[in-house]
């Protein structure tokens, strides 16, 4: 017996849904001081469960290794977390969070971020929830990502934008562009996260 999917939305049904609602730029924290520090853990404290994506500077050229991640992203419902793999303290916080059972790390692509983070904090990503999977057995045939997931779960078009994709992530100062795409890659999952579980 055959079954039947349900159909993917092409990107020009993506387009035409409502824009995501996402953070703003005064509800993101760069972790660059001693202050952004506490505010972050602060934040932490008080949730069980948070988004969660990294980004890599993209490599162009064959051969040439990956040195990510460059940026790794926490969300909650009002604030997201973006640490530069170069601000120690940050890392520290992280070193906590990453390998934690009690607090929930939900995202998009999880398997694939687990070797690089080990490589870079020395800990193992634990208690986190793969997404993608959870979206596909609403009914569709192969797994999807997090703009496709939007739009099916949240009914909303998250907008993604391949040059900042492809951006340096490991530039010293990020754009306001790079900020609010990390930001709401990981508030994004969050969303989905919590829509999932009150049809569940």
């Amino acid at each position: 017996m055959n079954r039947e999917y349900l159909p993917r939305p092409d990107k020009e049904t993506i387009r035409s849904l409502p824009a995501f609602p996402g953070l703003s730029l005064d509800q993101v924290i760069i972790l660059q001081t001693p202050d952004d520090l506490k505010r972050a853990e602060s934040e932490l404290a008080m949730v069980t469960q948070v988004g969660f994506d990294t980004e890599t500077k993209p490599v162009f050229l064959a051969n040439q290794p990956k040195s990510g991640p460059h940026l790794i992203q926490l969300a909650t419902d009002s604030l997201a977390i973006l640490c530069p793999a170069t601000y120690e303290p940050g890392l520290d916080l992280l070193r906590g969070i990453i390998p934690s059972e009690s607090v929930m790390k939900v995202g998009f692509g999880l398997k694939s971020d687990r070797g690089p983070l080990q490589r870079l904090l020395g800990v193992t990503l634990r208690g986190s929830q793969e997404l993608s999977g959870l979206v596909q057995q609403l009914g569709y045939q192969q797994k999807v990502g997090l703009q496709t997931a939007v739009a099916v779960v949240l009914g909303q078009h998250l907008q993604k934008s391949k040059r900042v994709t492809t951006s340096n992530w490991a530039a010293p100062a990020l754009s306001k562009s790079q900020i609010l795409y990390a930001a709401n890659d990981a508030y994004a999952s969050l969303r989905i996260h919590q829509a999932l579980q009150k049809r569940s």
